[in-house]
């Protein structure tokens, strides 16, 4: 940061900015959360506008769901499940692996890249089921509720 100073209180001193009050930690967490938002929006920048919304509906839905998330024989939150899709989906759209929901779900949604076991996701006091089938259920409803393009 150009004009500006670490204090031994932790805190960033700037000239004339309003940065000067913010403790260093969370200057840096906030830098870092936007780099991550600016570079998310900058990959998916390559996606159709069809596509960018049903991805990000279907995170949307899978965070909000309430449901458990397993992943190679542990079981997440629905909160870190769609983090973890989201890391996933990031790399993919770096090498340009991803252009639809469908290949999202198979490449990103379905298995562990490491381990090759399915994911799988659990609501209530349903039976685990494949996350693949999951997604592509929820999928094909919300593009039959909104004609063709997921409802948000």
């Amino acid at each position: 940061m150009p004009n500006a100073r670490y204090l031994a209180t932790g805190s960033v001193e700037t000239r004339g900015d309003q940065l000067s009050s913010m403790p260093h930690h969370v200057v840096c967490a906030s830098a870092g959360l936007l780099a991550a938002l600016v570079s998310t929006a900058a990959l998916a920048a390559g996606l159709s506008p069809v596509a960018r919304t049903e991805i990000e509906y279907l995170l949307d839905y899978l965070e909000h769901s309430g449901c458990r998330f397993e992943r190679n024989g542990r079981w997440y939150d629905a909160a870190d499940a769609r983090a973890h899709m989201e890391r996933k989906l990031n790399w993919l759209l770096k090498r340009d692996l991803v252009g639809s929901a469908e290949q999202f779900i198979q490449r990103a949604a379905t298995e562990s890249s490491r381990s090759g076991k399915p994911y799988r996701v659990q609501c209530e006091s349903d039976d685990p089921v494949d996350s693949a089938a999951w997604f592509r259920a929820e999928l094909t409803r919300s593009r039959g509720t909104s004609g063709g393009e997921a409802n948000g």
